[in-house]
């Protein structure tokens, strides 16, 4: 089995970076460009189930929680629809002088070829998200996570 790591660090509060993780209305705002139309559903548990589509560019991946430790550490796997292979995604958020120092190991790909074009599609997702932490109210909720 092979496995990539991708590290990055973003100047907003581990809460806010969490949530662009972990809400479904997040999520759909910047994990996939635009045109993709982005959907998302999160049940955000243990055992809960996570589904993001792109229903105009028909792609769509879903997985289930392993662990889910607000505000800094998020399990879960992820499979490709379609596609038989499951792969388990952990992601670590860090509090930091500046913000969130974020660390995503996605691991258990059956080849290099897979975890490569992974490496891309992660960094390309990453890539959108200060601009949507960058777009959000600078308030942090006090609500119960």
């Amino acid at each position: 089995m092979t496995a990539l790591e991708i590290s990055r660090s973003f100047t907003a509060p581990p809460e806010r970076v969490w949530r662009a993780l972990t809400d479904p209305a997040a999520l759909a705002a910047w994990f996939w460009p635009e045109r993709f139309g982005t959907t998302a559903e999160v049940d955000l548990r243990p055992g809960g189930r996570f589904r993001i589509a792109g229903p105009l560019v028909g792609m769509a991946v879903s997985g289930e929680y392993a662990e889910v430790v607000p505000p800094d550490h998020l399990v879960f796997s992820w499979q490709w629809d379609g596609e038989d292979e499951r792969t388990l995604v952990t992601v670590e958020l860090t509090a930091t002088a500046s913000g969130t120092d974020l660390r995503l190991v996605h691991d258990r790909f059956a080849d290099d070829a897979t975890r490569d074009s992974h490496a891309q599609g992660w960094s390309d997702c990453l890539d959108r998200l200060p601009a949507w932490l960058a777009a959000q109210p600078t308030w942090t909720s006090t609500a119960t996570m």
